[in-house]
């Protein structure tokens, strides 16, 4: 099996992964809290910058075409015109930035927690920016209400896909059954 092939057959199950923790949603007013970010990172942390930022293209394009993967199960263009469209376009960079800064900085514990921070911030802040132009809302609105909520679950999460991603990527590697070197 060719490398390319094994990084889009990872990519579509991760996409699966990012669709079904995508499910795991918590009313907080707006904007729910949901499983999707977790999902980004650890997706992002285990797969890498171009892989993992495939993933959430899939994960994306399956939303937009209406099938209902988004959160609580809903899906079509018309949600990347919703309050929430902004997170959903965060996503890419969110993934984008962490696979980039672990291959720069490497897969060692407190880097990786942190490209993960990173990561989720720049999705926050694409989420609160988009929030702002649909809802017609001040930007310190938006801040109240799309960033500043999400700053401790965004944080937890980050800590746990860090976590969770690099203890699969040793556990597999040492098992042999993940490699994308050959």
């Amino acid at each position: 099996m060719t490398k390319s092939l094994k990084e889009l057959i990872l990519a579509a199950e991760f996409a699966a992964i990012i669709a079904v923790l995508s499910q795991f949603t918590f009313p907080l007013g707006l904007i729910p809290l949901t499983g999707q970010t977790f999902a980004i990172g650890l997706t992002a942390t285990f797969l890498g910058k171009r892989t993992g930022t495939v993933s959430v293209l899939i994960y994306l394009l399956l939303g937009l075409i209406g099938l209902p993967v988004f959160s609580g199960m809903s899906g079509g263009i018309g949600v990347l015109f919703g309050p929430t469209g902004g997170y959903l376009v965060g996503f890419i960079l969110q993934s984008w930035l962490i696979g980039f800064i672990m291959e720069k900085v490497g897969s060692r514990y407190p880097l990786t927690i942190s490209a993960n921070l990173v990561g989720s911030a720049a999705a926050l802040c694409c989420g609160m920016l988009w929030l702002m132009i649909s809802s017609s809302l001040s930007l310190h609105t938006a801040f109240l209400s799309g960033f500043l909520p999400f700053i401790i679950p965004e944080a937890i999460k980050s800590i746990a896909a860090a976590s969770v991603g690099l203890f699969l990527k040793k556990r597999l590697s040492r098992l042999q059954l993940f490699s994308m070197d050959k």
